[in-house]
């Protein structure tokens, strides 16, 4: 095996395109990497700009542009968020996303800032362009150039 092969494992997800198409089927991430534990699709989005490859239920492959995927839904119990640096402390904002594509999603945004900077606010200055939310039925990982207004939910 070649020292420039990684294990890989699959993910399996639902996209949701600019064009309002929806894809389902995988994503294909390092199994082990040495930044502490394996590649999540989250790392996979955020760790480059232009096309990344993702494997259809059918088997065939076809190769996305990340500018024009609004959204990622993992499935019930996939757990990346988890292993999102903070996650155990980090202040949760219950919120309402409205997206590009009219789509409004309710759900929650981990704000993982230094003391007086746990704010939606400072949430969004966030220099990550895919952002995780966390929904009732899943984990969305939505495309922050498509995200119209995110607006935080008043608790009384």
């Amino acid at each position: 095996m070649s020292d420039f092969r990684f294990e890989k494992h699959q993910v399996a997800a639902s996209l949701v395109l600019s064009t309002g198409a929806m894809r389902h089927g995988c994503f294909f991430v390092v199994t082990s990497v040495t930044h502490g534990g394996p590649e999540r699709v989250g790392d996979l989005l955020n760790g480059a700009v232009g096309f990344f490859p993702f494997q259809h239920d059918d088997g065939s492959t076809a190769q996305y542009n990340r500018s024009q995927l609004v959204m990622v839904r993992l499935p019930v119990g996939t757990g990346e968020e988890e292993r999102e640096p903070g996650f155990s402390v980090a202040t949760r904002r219950d919120v309402s996303v409205t997206l590009s594509t009219g789509t409004v999603v309710s759900g929650t945004v981990l704000v993982n800032g230094v003391v007086g900077h746990e704010r939606l606010s400072d949430y969004v200055r966030e220099s990550k362009q895919f952002w995780y939310v966390l929904t009732s039925g899943g984990t969305l990982i939505i495309n922050s150039s498509h995200i119209v207004a995110l607006v935080e939910k008043v608790t009384q």
